[in-house]
């Protein structure tokens, strides 16, 4: 028996999960919080405690030091040589990764050089890295892209219709994300129905403050609804997901607002999606409360938020000639019962539909009649646990 930690390293927050493995089962959880800024948070739950401590942590390498800290002193380990694997969670592995990775100097160095595919993730993923190996230098440590899942879309699906040389001299190409969510989703939908996954067409909705849809055949990713960047796709938080790229320069020429390419990043990344629509939030229970109100731009923030996910499921039922299931999970897709119920309504002509008894808060499983065309499910996803999993499989290598 091991103990392995999946880390999910943001700008600002570390999440973890300890588990004891080959039994997966979870020994403790939390959330380092405003890392770098004052009052930063520190949540650890376990035994069915939380225990939360407010305190200033000045980088990733002291929130590590923190949290390991914390496993000792609630003790849940009584050494760190109890912890002897890390998984890491990688926004984007580019065409250098279409797999997990032993994390050494040269693949640090290279999560770091795609930055540039997904600029809100890929560096503080790669300080969480490298906090750990200061820390537990020892250890087996393995880097998990949301990237990989995705790497068995077709060239007609990734490539964009830009001239060749792009592709080949700067790699521009649709890479996806959120890749280990929606495959893990896939293979607990192929339980639920109970039938091989090999056999399915299945549409995975991961909603959250980030947004990706995919189109999954046989257990395989053929098509995605992030692209080059997480930024392409469905509407987000704070995302706009896909706009006429004819916007960019034409806002840059007739207003003051875009002087640097990091401007329009920024604009497009952090300031738009719910929160630029809605003028309110970017969390959607914001949005839903402000609605109740009768505020009309949050109004049309879920209206756009609905329409755009409805597009991408239309896109998937013709890439995959009709579907067995559409899956919704992550923070939106397993507690809006409102998103779900407007998503499927208006796509009911295809013969999925949701019964009001079961789409209700905290629904688990199927949420459609029983004679429903394409089953509508609600599966939680567990990307922590997909990591854990990736660290076993290098361990037994």
């Amino acid at each position: 028996m091991s103990k392995t930690i999946s880390i999910n390293a943001g700008s600002s927050s570390l999440k973890w999960q300890l588990y004891l493995m080959p039994e997966e089962k979870v020994l403790a959880k939390g959330l380092l919080e405003r890392i770098g800024l004052k009052d930063s948070i520190s949540t650890v739950k376990f035994d069915g405690r939380s225990e939360k401590q407010v305190l200033d942590i000045e980088d990733h390498t002291q929130a590590v030091k923190i949290l390991l800290d914390d496993l000792k002193r609630f003790n849940i380990i009584e050494s760190y040589d109890e912890i002897t694997g890390v998984g890491h969670r990688v926004v984007a592995g580019g065409e250098y990764f279409k797999d997990s990775a032993l994390v050494d100097e040269e693949v640090i160095q290279k999560v770091e050089e795609l930055s540039l595919l997904a600029p809100l993730h890929n560096p503080a993923n790669a300080a969480g890295i490298r906090a750990f190996r200061e820390i537990l230098p020892d250890i087996t440590s393995v880097v998990v892209f949301d990237t990989s899942f995705h790497t068995t879309m077709p060239e007609k699906a990734y490539r964009y219709p830009l001239p060749t040389k792009y592709y080949t001299e700067n790699k521009v190409r649709k890479y996806g994300a959120h890749g280990t969510s929606h495959q893990f989703v896939a293979q607990e939908a192929a339980k639920l129905l109970g039938r091989p996954i090999e056999e399915l067409k299945l549409i995975t909705c991961h909603i959250g403050n980030g947004g990706s849809i995919t189109a999954v055949k046989g257990g395989k990713s053929v098509d995605t609804s992030m692209g080059f960047t997480p930024l392409a796709g469905v509407m987000m938080g704070t995302r706009t997901g896909d706009i006429d790229p004819d916007i960019i320069p034409y806002l840059m020429e007739h207003t003051n607002d875009f002087n640097t390419p990091e401007d329009m990043v920024n604009v497009l990344n952090r300031e738009s999606g719910l929160l630029g629509v809605s003028e309110k939030s970017s969390d959607m229970r914001d949005i839903h409360e402000a609605m109740r109100a009768g505020d009309a731009k949050a109004q049309l923030a879920n209206d756009i938020f609905v329409d755009r996910i409805q597009k991408y499921i239309g896109q998937y039922l013709a890439v995959l000639n009709g579907a067995d299931a559409i899956i919704f999970t992550a923070g939106i897709g397993e507690n809006s019962v409102t998103i779900r119920r407007l998503v499927v309504e208006g796509i009911s002509w295809f013969g999925c539909n949701v019964d009001p008894e079961k789409n209700v808060r905290g629904a688990e499983g199927e949420i459609s009649s029983p004679d429903a065309k394409v089953k509508v499910l609600v599966i939680p996803t567990d990307e922590e646990l997909v990591i854990a999993r990736e660290v076993e499989r290098f361990k037994n290598q």
